[in-house]
């Protein structure tokens, strides 16, 4: 999945022609490497997704995308929730 940010808010995620807005609820970055913790609702409980900066350093857009290695999910999954107080994530298997 490629994207494209639109603003702190929002972000656009686009596969196989298909658009979707995500809401951007936190960013934090480990090791160098830019994650954010994204939502497919602005309100309510909804589903909840980390995408991982995979963009060269030197490109000057962002390419973000899903987080799938179990470990890394974990990981990261854990900061965002130190992070945000009132947040649980949950992984669906």
């Amino acid at each position: 999945m490629e994207n494209e940010v639109k603003n702190s808010n929002q972000i656009v995620l686009t596969a196989q022609g298909e658009e979707t807005i995500f809401y951007v609820l936190e960013q934090t970055t480990l090791n160098g490497v830019n994650y954010l913790l994204v939502t497919d609702k602005e309100e309510e409980e909804a589903e909840a997704y980390i995408l991982k900066d995979s963009s060269d350093p030197s490109e000057e857009e962002a390419l973000y995308t899903m987080v799938e290695d179990e470990k890394e999910l974990s990981l990261i999954a854990e900061i965002f929730e130190e992070l945000l107080d009132d947040v649980e994530l949950v992984s669906q298997e």
